[in-house]
């Protein structure tokens, strides 16, 4: 049984997010989804928040179990007994960045290697960042996440629904 980790932010789950991870159940017989404690991001939603949204988007999977984490990802992989990490890629501007991120994670620990997977087109520019600022400028972001997410995210920043 082959587990992945889909680590990540998740500040809110975004429709590209929940794609990466439907694509990610073809490919892994397990997922875990962990939410990662950043210090160094002021998150709009708590921990507890995101994993909530996360569950309400992921539904009943028995394949899928929701998680956080703080430090390195490959000490946490090796916690869960994962040797992959399942990334997403959008833009060509993700490439260097994840390719950094996978390199130092072979360096750490040449036993967790990394795949990428590409979200659907619809979501391909779709991030957690784009999703908020639209959302605080008052813009409709209902199709670019879960449902329940846009209307946290009304909630949260006060934009009258």
């Amino acid at each position: 049984m082959t587990t992945a980790i889909y680590p990540g932010s998740f500040d809110p789950i975004t429709n590209g997010h929940v794609s990466i991870l439907r694509g990610g159940l073809v490919a892994f017989d397990r997922l875990v989804v962990a939410v990662l404690q950043n210090p160094k991001k002021s998150p709009l939603f708590t921990v507890d928040e995101r994993i909530e949204m996360l569950k309400e988007a992921v539904g009943n999977d028995p394949r899928v179990e929701i998680d956080t984490f703080e430090g390195l990802l490959v000490d946490y992989a090796k916690r869960k007994n994962a040797r992959v990490v399942l990334r997403g890629l959008r833009a060509v501007a993700d490439f260097e960045y994840e390719l950094q991120l996978a390199n130092m994670n072979r360096h750490l620990n040449e036993e967790v290697e990394t795949v990428f997977i590409m979200a659907k087109d619809a979501y391909f520019y779709v991030s957690s960042n784009l999703v908020k600022e639209a959302a605080k400028l008052g813009g409709d972001v209902s199709k670019l996440v879960p449902p329940g997410v846009n209307e946290r995210l009304l909630k949260k920043l006060g934009t009258p629904t």
